[in-house]
């Protein structure tokens, strides 16, 4: 596969794409034909390949039919609908959208944004009582796209910024070939065939949902079926009605609903899951345990990030080993350690994990600066601390800008997690840097206890203390119901002491 457009010609005619709760499905057919009249109107307004059209729709089915149908196009830019308009403002702009795609009749922030900006605003609209994903779009104006007709290999074909927690979001440009390329690794690393369902309850505008959920199933010929998002109190009513296959969520997520399953039981012992996957942050090995026995399948923990147009390395089905507390394997793109020097160390040896492969985006646009920082030899330099073991599966040690330096003692905090969450009243925990007068950092962590459990600071420091060194064992321990979380639900360290108040 090459493309986008090559991704939608693998499914039969009359077997499901896109679903939704209770809705009936779009067949590969249909979504064939709603990408043929999408792109045409398109190219009929002016916009073609490489032209980039913002996306700002609610998860379910038409966000998902959006994407891959503009995307066979033009470039897609996916928002979060969350957005404030001063944000709006920044990613409209700092993209150069040429057009924005907001539900009809619907009125926002964004709309005033592209408004005041003079981007023209096109109007989505769907039927409820037509198969989930189907849409139609108003609102362009007659003009000549400088470049029609379907998207090729090289062009854009989704851009998405970085987070941007420690600096200004950057952006990232994946050309179609990335994607095509991402979704065949994850599909093999799954074993996917068109017999597969996947339930969708990751936001559709991060590329954990958009790639591992959508464009991997419909690369395979198999169905997703998209969730409004993802809600803990429905989503048993939504496996019971869907019985996927399989379904692939952040940590916090699957947390949530093992917090939950003991209320469903005649649900989860009618599913029949081949496996569940895990990724965008660590999953920690307690949960992984806890959803195995829950779900009597395999659980699959990878390791993604944007700028790799999502997957990098995972853990495999069996016969292939799972080993809790890694990520598993290369799977796509060549994985290495790296040290400061540029220079690749052997297994067994800690340093900056980096990769390079079909997957891998060609820079951040507009950014020599970090280009330059992020790229050595034809290595892309994620940023994130890691170990190959004999085995070459890879651990991952900490994000390398996440480390606490306390008083010159370097302190991974993944670790310190690790240890916690082991703790049986312990349900969540993310260890982070607590700034100090003498020391310039110290180690904190804030805990969320299991529903009914108890247990105080001094208990869960000597808890870790048995088997931490000293330096290493948190001086602050807060206790809170929930711990802020970034939009795609990944826990984040960076910030988190501002976002508790501690700094002030």
């Amino acid at each position: 596969m090459r493309d986008i457009h090559d991704i939608l010609t693998g499914g039969a005619d009359a077997a499901p794409a896109i679903g939704a709760p209770g809705r009936a499905p779009l067949t590969y057919g249909g979504l064939r034909a709603l990408a043929a009249d999408t792109a045409a109107v398109l190219n009929g307004w002016g916009i073609g390949r490489g032209d980039r059209v913002a996306i700002v729709l609610p998860n379910g089915p038409e966000m998902a039919a959006a994407f891959v149908a503009i995307a066979t196009a033009a470039s897609t830019a996916p928002l979060n609908p969350a957005y404030r308009e001063d944000e709006f403002d920044f990613y409209l702009s700092d993209l150069n959208a040429r057009a924005l795609v907001v539900p009809a009749g619907a009125d926002g922030p964004a709309r005033a944004v592209a408004a005041r900006r003079g981007i023209p605003v096109l109007e989505l609209a769907d039927d409820p009582e037509a198969p989930a994903g189907t849409f139609t779009l108003a609102g362009g104006a007659a003009a000549a796209a400088a470049n029609p007709g379907p998207s090729q290999a090289d062009d854009e074909g989704l851009v998405l910024h970085t987070s941007g927690t420690t600096s200004r979001p950057k952006i990232v440009p994946l050309a179609q070939r990335n994607l095509a390329a991402s979704a065949g690794h994850i599909g093999a690393t799954l074993h996917l065939t068109p017999e597969d369902r996947c339930l969708n309850i990751m936001p559709l505008f991060h590329i954990h949902g958009l790639i591992a959920g959508v464009l991997t199933t419909l690369a395979a010929g198999a169905q997703i079926v998209c969730a409004p998002g993802f809600n803990a109190l429905k989503v048993f009513a939504w496996l019971d009605e869907v019985r996927p296959t399989w379904y692939t969520a952040v940590p916090t997520m699957h947390q949530a609903i093992l917090s939950r399953a003991a209320r469903n039981p005649d649900v989860v012992a009618a599913l029949d899951l081949r496996f569940v996957r895990s990724s965008s942050s660590s999953l920690p090995p307690p949960v992984m345990a806890e959803l195995e026995q829950t779900f009597g399948c395999p659980v699959i923990e990878a390791y993604g990030m944007t700028e790799a147009a999502h997957q990098m390395a995972s853990n495999q089905l069996p016969p292939g080993q799972r080993k809790p507390g890694t990520v598993g394997p290369a799977a796509g793109p060549e994985v290495a350690i790296m040290d400061t020097a540029g220079q690749i160390l052997p297994q067994g040896a800690t340093g900056e994990i980096v990769i390079r492969g079909p997957n891998v985006f060609s820079g951040y646009e507009a950014n020599p600066a970090a280009n330059a920082e992020a790229f050595a030899d034809g290595w892309f330099r994620t940023g994130d601390q890691g170990v190959l073991d004999g085995d070459g599966f890879l651990t991952i040690t900490g994000r390398l800008k996440e480390i606490i330096n306390r008083g010159g003692e370097k302190i991974a905090p993944r670790e310190v997690d690790d240890v916690i969450q082991a703790h049986p009243a312990v349900d969540q925990v993310v260890t982070f840097a607590l700034p100090h007068p003498k020391l310039g950092e110290e180690v904190a962590a804030v805990v969320v206890l299991k529903e009914g459990a108890t247990a105080d600071e001094r208990e869960l420091r000597d808890f870790a203390a048995a088997k931490l060194a000293d330096f290493k064992v948190p001086r602050t321990i807060l206790f809170r119901d929930e711990i802020p979380k970034g939009a795609t639900g990944k826990l984040q360290r960076i910030g988190l002491a501002d976002k508790l108040g501690l700094t002030g």
